[in-house]
């Protein structure tokens, strides 16, 4: 370490301009360092105490993507510069680490300068300009803080509105099912008050209330049919009834078919029921069937509409502490329930988890969003057609979730980049490229997690590690 004058500062295009004053507080302030080759004069997310220019030597800049260190920059160019370059910045609290790593590829000479007493120098001999800079980087951080909000609300409303499909559909079957059940009740009402105007022996009613039993029981049991084998069996019953002189016994038969009715068990009912009374009796049993079924298919519809809420309240993790102790496997569940819309029928959601799978301390509101963003591209590669396969696992300090889809896959750049943020391979207005950034920093900065993707077409993984100890930030 050695010190500098004055008339070598000039020389760099740096500080050319600047008087003798400033030259000679800089030579008094800094110092010259000597890093061989191989070695780094920064590291990357250390505290940055140090603004550091080249006298000699050329450098290599690069940063931490993913695990793999990205070379970003190398040159030789003297007054070149780097470390704690926005040490001017009033708040320099919060830009406390080296944002890149500085690597000598050659045995370098830097002068180094403090950066506790390099940015005071700099505000009070450039007020003007260190004004304009401070608004431009104080305005650049709002500008991503408000693309970062919005591109949340976008990807909230876009959940909401597949949501409300995907409620729609139960609710719709619900009301259709309803009105049908009422016709249907109207009908049985009449059937029934012409069963019982006391013309029909009371034997022959006992016997057409424990057929109707019997039916029932045999439509809980009831196998499900090919559509070849459904077709068949409603030309059987259709003919059946046509030869018994049931009228409209087409109209019957679909309904009779899917209770698992066959010709055995309409020769049952004929030989239980007098002939006169065989098309009531038939009739009646065929509203009885169909009010059951349409009572199931409420209770199907209300179950959905149920799940579909339950799973929205899940992924918003409504009226549950921010940080907690997370079944990481809750939140997949209901990501993929709340996103079913997004997948569509064309994608085939493959399920492989650990059911050993420990909790982790996580903000599982946050973590959701991850699943969502990685879930999405995922969807949005495969154009609709694929398998996504969700896959968990552990080993003595992680949980692992492993997010594949069997899309075309990426370049090595894009992979590379994948999680920069404004990336994006999206055309222009589909994606603002701020989606995987937030999920990397959700997973990284909040989580003490790491995620990595692989990729070859037809086969592309991110993988979320999350560990099991309490190492998440407490703020924001």
């Amino acid at each position: 370490m050695t010190a500098i004058t004055p008339e070598e500062l000039r020389g760099l295009f740096l500080f050319e301009s600047l008087d003798d004053d400033q030259l000679e507080w800089l030579a008094r302030h800094g110092r010259v360092e000597s890093f061989p080759a191989g070695t780094h004069a920064v590291a990357e997310g250390q505290p940055a105490e140090s603004f550091i220019v080249l006298l000699d030597g050329e450098l290599a800049m690069s940063r931490q993507v993913r695990g793999d260190e990205v070379e970003i920059s190398r040159t030789s160019q003297r007054g070149v510069y780097a470390g704690a370059t926005q040490a001017w910045i009033s708040d320099a609290g919060a830009v406390s680490v080296y944002p890149s790593s500085i690597r000598a590829v050659t045995d370098c000479r830097f002068l180094v300068l403090p950066a506790a007493e390099f940015g005071p120098a700099l505000r009070e001999w450039f007020p003007m300009a260190v004004h304009l800079l401070e608004g431009l980087y104080h305005g650049m951080r709002t500008t991503d803080a408000l693309i970062s909000q919005r591109e949340r609300l976008v990807a909230l409303g876009s959940l909401s509105a597949g949501l409300m499909h995907e409620l729609n559909n139960p609710a719709a079957a619900t009301a259709r099912a309803t009105s049908a059940l009422r016709e249907r009740l109207a009908h049985m009402r009449h059937k029934l008050a012409m069963l019982a105007d006391g013309s029909i022996d009371r034997t022959q009613l006992r016997n057409l209330v424990e057929l109707q039993e019997v039916v029932i029981a045999r439509l809980k049991n009831a196998v499900e049919l090919t559509p070849m084998q459904a077709a068949d069996r409603e030309d059987e019953l259709a003919d059946w009834l046509a030869e018994h002189a049931v009228r409209d016994g087409w109209d019957l038969a679909p309904v009779l078919t899917a209770a698992g009715m066959d010709v055995d068990c309409l020769d049952e009912i004929a030989d239980k029921v007098d002939p006169s009374l065989l098309e009531q009796s038939i009739r009646w049993l065929g509203y009885t069937l169909e009010t059951e079924m349409l009572m199931s298919e409420v209770e199907d519809a209300s179950a959905r509409i149920s799940a579909l809420v339950g799973a929205a309240k899940q992924y918003s993790q409504m009226d549950r502490a921010a940080h907690q102790w997370t079944d990481v496997h809750e939140g997949l569940k209901s990501t993929l329930a709340v996103m079913r819309h997004k997948l569509g029928d064309g994608i085939t959601i493959v399920k492989e988890l650990d059911p050993d799978l420990p909790r982790v301390p996580a903000y599982p509101a946050e973590l959701n969003q991850v699943w969502t963003n990685i879930i999405d591209n995922a969807a949005q590669a495969m154009e609709g057609r694929g398998t996504l396969t969700v896959r968990t696992s552990h080993t003595d300090t992680s949980v692992l979730v492993d997010i594949g889809d069997s899309g075309p896959g990426m370049s090595e750049e894009v992979r590379r980049r994948i999680f920069e943020p404004f990336f994006t391979t999206k055309p222009v207005g589909q994606g603002t490229g701020l989606g995987l950034d937030i999920s990397y920093r959700i997973v990284v900065n909040r989580h003490g997690g790491d995620i990595t993707v692989t990729s070859h077409p037809g086969d592309t993984h991110f993988v979320v590690r999350l560990p099991m100890t309490g190492t998440t930030e407490s703020g924001t």
